[in-house]
């Protein structure tokens, strides 16, 4: 694998029951890029990111991610399922942000980006908090850091759950639609902090219907139906130039 390729994934292949979700997906995701994976709904693009971060297991193909196999080892011409210990070590280098925050409602927002550093790196709880404080700043709630979450918005929430991301300092993160549980008004404080995190480097697949998001911030967008991957291309020739009609189809109607 290329050393600048990040994360890839070929002929990713998932069934529940007689509905195939993922049907060979393949992509490719360069360190450092921002990735959008578009399309309408049910075509598998959160199912994607699942089984990226191993919160789904695959039925076929294969995930690499910093040139290491996602969820199995290769021993011969055989893969074999790693154990849960290896699986807990492969997330931790891979964040997720969720829909719906999934931020422990009996923690501040302190605590929440503590729990990880602490039980899972090792951190000493000094270190841990002393980084919280930094990451709460940086996403503009540091002077909400002893809130729980139930005291916060949906948009403050939402920023708590990436700093919670940021606080594992992943390689990878991963975005859920993480702005469509939202009211319409607090969702431009979340795209801001998601900006900000794509200007200093992280590598990010964002799964979103903002196409304005897209549009700024993307350095290529995926286009997916019927689990599978349409188009994928640079932003700015995928949202202004599509070559397949339906992603045409999609974009104008989204923006309708």
């Amino acid at each position: 694998m290329k050393q600048d390729i990040l994360v890839k994934a070929v002929d990713v292949t998932k069934n529940y029951g007689d509905f195939r979700a993922l049907d060979k997906v393949s992509l490719e995701v360069m360190r450092g890029e921002v990735n959008c994976i578009i399309g309408p709904s049910g075509s598998g693009k959160s199912t994607f990111l699942r089984c990226i971060n191993l919160l789904e297991r695959m039925d076929g193909g294969a995930i690499w991610v910093n040139d290491e196999l996602v969820g199995y080892r290769r021993e011969g011409n055989n893969l074999h399922q790693i154990s849960d210990a290896d699986i807990s070590r492969q997330r931790r280098r891979i964040g997720m942000v969720f829909q719906r925050f999934n931020l422990f409602p009996h923690k501040t927002a302190l605590e929440n980006i503590i729990e990880g550093p602490v039980h899972v790196l090792g951190q000493s709880v000094e270190q841990a908090r002393e980084r919280a404080s930094l990451l709460l700043e940086r996403v503009g709630l540091a002077a909400k850091a002893n809130h729980y979450p139930a005291e916060l918005s949906g948009g403050q929430q939402q920023r708590v759950a990436i700093a919670r991301a940021m606080g594992m300092q992943p390689d990878l993160i991963l975005f859920d639609e993480p702005t469509s549980a939202l009211d319409p008004e607090l969702v431009s404080e979340v795209l801001d902090v998601m900006k900000d995190l794509a200007a200093s480097g992280m590598t990010m697949i964002v799964v979103t219907h903002e196409l304005g998001f897209a549009r700024n911030v993307a350095n290529t967008v995926t286009f997916m139906e019927a689990g599978k991957v349409v188009e994928t291309g640079l932003a700015s020739e995928v949202l202004s130039a599509p070559k397949s009609a339906r992603t045409a189809e999609f974009i104008k109607a989204v923006h309708s």
